[in-house]
Parts: C-alpha cells; structure tokens; sequence
C-alpha cells in the first residue's frame, strides 16, 4: 500500500516504469480524444468541479485512461470525498501512475499523470481515508470504465 511518503519520494525519484510507453503527437491525441478530455488530459487542463456524476458512482470495475487503456485504478479504491472530482485511494499498481510536483497557481502539489502515455490525470494529496490517508483527486474526463 502506497503511503503519502511513498508518493514524495517518487515525486523527487521517478515512479517504476510501465511495461509499455504510448506516444503520439498533439494532433494525433487531438483527432482521438473529444475537446474536453484534450483539454484535460493533454494540456493539463481542469474540468469544473461537480461537472460529472463519476463522483458518486460506485460500481465494481477498472478504470482506465482514457487515453492509452492503461488501467489506473480499481473500483473499490473509490470514494465520495466531496471534493467534486472523482477520488480513489490507491493506484492499480505502483507503476500505472506517475508523480510530478506542481507548484503552478501558487499551490505545492503532486500532479498524477499516466505511466504510460504522460496524460494529466488530477493531483495527489495526503488528506484520503486511512488506512492510506491517499486522495487521488481525478478528472473525470481522463478516465473510463474498463469493459470487462
């Protein structure tokens, strides 16, 4: 189990690397992806808080980027914090995530962004339930439902 720790060292060190790598041009993700989840995804956009009802959907199930497939995390890593944004409390494996720390809009933060294919996902934050206190705040637009 990932601890807050776990995410600062990673952050500062590099996260393990995924089996695979996907990379395509703007455009190509651009051509791919509807305008929102370029947006999001691509030029590390925020979609507006509350704007999907992903946040109080609780369902069995993986979800993955919407980018790459990569599965990211796993349904019953999900939680209601309030926050307005989809929220999970562990990745699906310690390599699907990546870590990057984000001090833009006066703020210190950890970025989550796919291991995969780089895509932003959301942030990080150590305020989660126990036993991890992790918070994964995640863009409702840069995942799916895996179809299982």
């Amino acid at each position: 189990m990932l601890k807050w720790q776990d995410i600062l060292e990673m952050s500062a060190k590099g996260t393990p690397e995924s089996e695979r790598r996907v990379e395509k041009s703007l455009e190509q993700w651009r051509e791919q992806l509807g305008e929102q989840a370029f947006y999001v995804t691509r030029m590390r956009g925020t979609e507006r808080p509350f704007s999907s009802d992903s946040c109080t959907l609780f369902e069995p199930g993986r979800y993955q980027c919407v980018c790459c497939d990569n599965v990211l995390f796993e349904g019953d890593e999900k939680f209601d914090s309030g926050s307005g944004w989809p929220s999970f409390t562990q990745p699906a494996a310690i390599n699907a995530i990546a870590y990057i720390a984000d001090s833009s809009h006066g703020m210190s933060r950890i970025e989550t962004v796919c291991n995969v294919c780089d895509a932003h996902l959301g942030h990080v934050f150590p305020d989660g339930p126990p036993p991890s206190h992790l918070r994964y705040c995640i863009n409702a637009v840069a995942i799916k439902k895996a179809d299982d």
